[in-house]
């Protein structure tokens, strides 16, 4: 089977790539294994060069309906879609996130339409899709009241899936993804980067602005569960989801101060006082529209799995950094 990947270049693109090559198969559409004979990575730049016959890398914007068309030939089986403008910049950019987030899912979904046919799409919202004035816990049933352009984008692009799944054009799935944490590299323009920086910084030896107050809640997940997620979504017949395509996933809950306190408990107070608490209404202004508690209990039955606790996640990325670095990150 043939799968393509968009935002194959960004960090979770680059996971799920490996994850899937050293995986192998996939369900296809008559809901047996085959082998992943092709895998084209997506993305406006190429990532990181995979020495497998089975990649290729093509060159593009979701942006650009002709390179979508291109991209999406009748050979494809299966996208996750992971291809997006992240929420700060798509919030500064008005322009920009409209024609990534929203007209690139639309023009992804048209070419998937026009396939003889309908390819298994997954695709990835967010936490974002929530906002306001809402109940604690946000329940599977919660209405969806995004307070970002990022978040509005978001929720079209599930109610696009849900539809063309209900027509048939697609087998589509959407998962609402936690923040991610811990991502390695530079910071991004996401306004929940910061999440990742106050672990990230600390543990490199380097002071990190936390521009929120402690007391300040997230809804978290590893980027190792976020793929087995993404990947088990793929997986599950397109039954178990019904008419309702979009789901949220199982994160942790914690606060800010609480997140400080583990990187305390696992790498000592040196690490954790290199967290500098400078707030910046910007970034708060976006993020304290987010919920921090979901009872997710249709994640949970579809077999969707969570992480045990943020302190596991803190010792899984210096596990990862070690393995990269070759060295010990006492």
């Amino acid at each position: 089977m043939n799968v393509v990947i968009t935002g194959a270049a960004g960090f979770l693109g680059r996971m799920l790539a490996r994850s899937l090559l050293t995986r192998g198969r996939l369900v296809d559409r008559h809901g047996s294994l085959s082998a992943i004979d092709k895998l084209l990575l997506f993305d406006q730049q190429a990532g990181e060069r995979l020495s497998d016959p089975r990649v290729r890398t093509v060159t593009g914007s979701v942006g650009e309906s002709q390179s979508v068309e291109r991209l999406i030939s009748d050979e494809i089986d299966s996208v996750f879609h992971l291809a997006a403008v992240v929420s700060a910049e798509a919030e500064s950019d008005f322009d920009k996130g409209m024609v990534v987030n929203l007209s690139g899912t639309l023009n992804l979904l048209q070419a998937c339409r026009r396939l003889s046919h309908p390819p298994r799409v997954v695709f990835t919202s967010s936490v974002a899709a929530f906002g306001g004035e809402l109940p604690s816990p946000v329940r599977d049933d919660t209405a969806t009241t995004p307070q970002s352009s990022y978040g509005t984008q978001k929720v079209v692009g599930e109610l696009l899936v849900n539809d063309y799944s209900r027509k048939g054009f697609i087998d589509g799935r959407a998962l609402r993804l936690p923040t991610i944490c811990v991502r390695p590299g530079p910071a991004n323009k996401a306004a929940s980067g910061f999440a990742s920086g106050i672990i990230r910084e600390p543990i490199d030896g380097v002071t990190a602005v936390c521009p929120v107050a402690a007391e300040t809640l997230m809804w978290l997940m590893s980027p190792a569960t976020a793929i087995a997620n993404l990947v088990h979504a793929h997986e599950l017949p397109p039954a178990a989801f019904g008419h309702q395509r979009c789901l949220n996933l199982q994160g942790l809950t914690l606060s800010v101060g609480d997140m400080v306190a583990a990187l305390r408990s696992v790498c000592g107070d040196e690490t954790a006082d290199r967290v500098a608490w400078r707030r910046d209404p910007s970034v708060e202004a976006v993020v304290s529209t987010w919920p921090g508690r979901f009872e997710s209990a249709r994640a949970r039955e579809l077999g969707f799995v969570a992480d045990k606790d943020f302190e596991s996640i803190i010792r899984a990325y210096l596990e990862s950094m070690e393995s990269i670095n070759g060295v010990r990150l006492d």
